[in-house]
């Protein structure tokens, strides 16, 4: 099968048109979409729906994509056990992360790992939401959760411990709470539509009612709140680490409890193996995590 035509399918299916995978790719739109003809003829299906402005999958196309991925990913591996160590890992790196972890732990790895790659490319995104990494062509996902889908591979790298944290103002205005019933008579800050906190107590876990004015779909949004004193924030010991460190946030105890801790996972989709962008990526991304 050639490899052209599946460049051309999976990124007009990333760009959202062929045009823009045609210029992507350094192109013209007629020989991208004499590629892509000549893939469907092959396969014998029509595996995109396209318009002079739209383009989606067919049933057959999305069914197809995840192993069109799979084909390119595995010819990069052949390549690269041909290929000089020296130049380093290559291709495209498809990553995603909540945003607050790849702002304060990806990025600042983000220029070492492509400087010492010139032939690498990564592409970030940096989304809260549960990304089906399979359908997206997403070759790692950096997540704090226990992983449900067992079609997928997951890598344990670090702990994540977590703690409660408050704004010094906010403690002057409205004191600390010494045990987890104390939390109903404080603004606790939380993600969208979360009504509840996760804590270990004597062993075993146990969820408390919690509630505030505010609440948002991403870290960053009750890290901020918290810093500007609207209430108590549950967070990662390195989300809070710069507040910590230059006064803005403090770290509040439970008597007798401590908030669940989440490990922080590599999770990647099922493949024979790890390419060298991916495995020189973890590499730097774990100790960083030291």
């Amino acid at each position: 099968m050639d490899s052209r035509g599946l460049e051309v399918f999976i990124c007009a299916v990333r760009k959202g048109s062929l045009s823009a995978a045609a210029r992507h790719l350094k192109l013209t739109a007629m020989s991208a979409t004499r590629r892509l003809a000549t893939l469907e003829e092959e396969l014998g299906v029509r595996l995109l729906h396209r318009t002079s402005r739209s383009l989606a999958l067919t049933p057959e196309g999305e069914a197809f994509l995840p192993f069109a991925s799979e084909m390119l990913d595995t010819q990069e591996a052949a390549l690269a056990t041909l290929s000089p160590t020296e130049g380093g890992a290559t291709g495209l790196l498809r990553v995603t992360a909540t945003a607050t972890l790849g702002r304060k732990r990806i990025m600042p790895i983000v220029n070492e790992l492509l400087e010492e790659n010139p032939r690498l490319r990564i592409d970030l995104d940096l989304n809260d939401a549960m990304v089906d990494i399979v359908a997206s062509g997403v070759d790692l996902a950096i997540r704090i959760a226990p992983l449900k889908d067992s079609g997928l591979i997951a890598r344990r790298l670090a702990d994540n411990p977590k703690l409660i944290y408050a704004a010094p103002a906010y403690l002057e205005r409205h004191g600390a709470p010494r045990t987890i019933e104390d939390l109903a008579n404080h603004e606790c800050l939380t993600f969208t539509n979360f009504t509840h906190w996760q804590f270990v107590v004597d062993g075993k876990e146990r969820s408390v009612p919690v509630s505030g004015r505010f609440s948002s779909s991403s870290v960053d949004g009750f890290l901020s709140a918290c810093v500007s004193g609207f209430g108590l924030a549950q967070l990662s010991a390195w989300d809070a680490e710069d507040e910590v460190a230059n006064g803005r946030l403090v770290p509040v105890p439970i008597e007798d409890a401590s908030p669940r801790d989440l490990a922080i996972w590599a999770v990647f989709p099922s493949r024979r193996q790890v390419l060298p962008k991916l495995r020189v990526f973890l590499e730097r991304f774990q100790k960083s995590l030291a």
